[in-house]
C-alpha cells in the first residue's frame, strides 16, 4: 500500500507492517522515513537489527540466510537492506521475491531503502510480492510552490513557529536542499526559546544564503512561468561558476521539447501521448509544467526563442555581439513569461559575412 512520507508515522502507529519500502532520492525525507520505521520497530519491542549494505559485490543469498537464522536472544528482528544508488538486478529481484514467500511464518520486519522506483519497477514481481505485506513510501522532492508550507510545518518539529513569508525566504536561501534547511532550523532552535515565532527579519539575519542551483531547477522555473525565480537561478548559476554552454543546453532542450509537443498536438494527438513520444519521455509529475508552458508559448514564440538560443550559441563561440550571461538571463526570463534586460538592438545584431 502506498503511503507518503508525511503520512508514514500515523500509518506505523496503527500497525507495524512486515515490509516497508522507502524509495526516492530526496535525502531528508528518506532519512526521516527510515528513522520512523526504526522507531516503530523499537516501540513494538524489536531490539535486534541486522543491516545489509548492498554494493557491487553483494551476495543476495545473505538476505535469505539472515531471514532463516533464528536469534538466540529475540523472536523477531528488523532486517534493513540499503541499496543506495545500486541497481537491484536479477539476483536481487529473485531474492526479494523469495523473501516475500518466507514472510507468512516470520515475525521479522524488512526495511528496504533504495532510490526512486519507476512505474515499471512498481509492476515487477518482487515489488508486488512485498507490497502485499506492507507499505511503499515514495519520497519526492518538495515542489517549489509547496516549499514554504512544508518548511512551516517542519519548523514546528523543532519547537518553533514561522510566518509563511519567512518560511518562503528560508526556502529561497536553501532551495533544493531540505537537509540544509533543516540544519538551519536546528541552529535557530538553539538560538531562540521554544515557541518563538520566526519572521522574515529573523531568517534574513540568522540564515546564510546557501542556495545551490542547477540547470534543472532553471528549466522547471521557466516551464512553470516563474520569472523571478528564473532570474534568481540564472544569477546563482553564474556566481557558482556553472559554464554558460551548460545553461544554454538546458534551455534549448526544453524549447525543442515544447516545439515537438506543439507539433504532436497539431497532428491531433493527445497531450499524454505527445509526452510519451518525447526522448526522454516526460513523466506524469512534470507534465503539468509542460502544459503551462504550452499554453503560454506559441509555436511562433518558441521559434523566436530558439533564434535567441542560436545567437547565444554564436556568442559562446565568439561570433555574436550578444552579451552571454545577460542573454541567457533574457532567454530564461522570456521563457518564463517575464521581460529581459537587454536592449532590442542586442538581439537584432546581424553577423557580417566576414564572420
Amino acid at each position: 500500500m502506498k503511503v507518503f512520507a508525511d503520512q508514514l508515522p500515523a500509518a506505523l502507529a496503527k500497525k507495524l507492517p512486515k515490509v516497508v519500502i522507502v524509495g526516492g532520492d530526496e535525502p531528508l525525507q528518506h532519512r526521516d522515513a527510515c528513522d520512523a520505521v526504526r522507531a516503530a520497530a523499537r516501540q513494538a519491542g524489536i531490539e535486534e537489527r541486522e543491516v545489509l549494505d548492498v554494493d557491487a559485490n553483494f551476495a543476495w543469498s545473505r538476505l535469505l540466510e539472515a531471514a532463516s537464522n533464528l536469534s538466540l536472544f529475540a523472536t523477531s528482528k528488523l532486517m534493513e537492506v540499503r541499496l543506495g544508488t545500486h541497481k537491484l538486478g536479477q539476483e536481487g529481484s529473485k531474492a526479494l521475491a523469495q523473501y516475500a514467500e518466507m514472510l507468512d511464518g516470520s515475525d521479522d520486519v524488512l526495511l528496504l531503502s533504495m532510490g526512486k522506483l519507476d512505474a515499471k519497477q512498481q509492476k515487477s514481481a518482487w515489488f508486488k510480492a512485498l507490497d502485499k505485506h506492507g507499505l511503499f513510501v515514495p519520497v519526492w522532492p518538495v515542489d517549489n510552490s509547496r516549499l514554504g508550507y512544508w518548511l512551516r510545518d517542519r519548523t514546528a518539529l523543532h519547537g518553533l513557529q514561522i510566518d509563511l513569508e519567512a518560511a518562503r525566504l528560508l526556502g529561497e536561501r536553501t532551495e533544493g536542499n531540505l537537509l540544509a534547511a533543516d540544519q538551519e532550523l536546528q541552529k535557530l532552535a538553539l538560538i531562540h526559546p521554544q515557541g518563538t515565532r520566526l519572521n522574515v527579519e529573523s531568517i534574513a539575519q540568522g540564515v546564510e544564503d546557501s542556495s545551490r542551483y542547477d540547470v534543472f531547477n532553471l528549466a522547471d522555473a521557466c516551464l512553470k512561468g516563474e520569472p523571478s525565480r528564473a532570474s534568481r537561478i540564472v544569477q546563482g548559476l553564474r556566481s557558482e561558476g556553472v559554464e554558460a554552454p551548460i545553461v544554454l543546453w538546458a534551455l534549448s532542450r526544453e524549447l525543442r521539447t515544447l516545439l515537438s509537443l506543439h507539433q504532436h498536438l497539431d497532428q491531433g494527438q493527445s497531450f499524454e501521448h505527445a509526452c510519451k513520444t518525447q526522448k526522454p519521455m516526460i513523466f506524469d509529475k512534470r507534465r503539468p509544467a509542460y502544459q503551462k508552458a504550452i499554453k503560454r508559448l506559441s509555436m511562433k514564440r518558441l521559434h523566436k526563442l530558439l533564434l535567441m538560443a542560436q545567437r547565444l550559441d554564436l556568442a559562446v563561440k565568439g561570433a555574436s555581439a550578444v552579451p552571454l550571461w545577460p542573454g541567457l538571463h533574457d532567454l530564461a526570463m522570456t521563457m518564463a513569461g517575464g521581460k529581459g534586460i537587454l536592449a532590442e538592438t542586442a538581439w537584432t545584431y546581424r553577423i557580417s559575412a566576414n564572420n
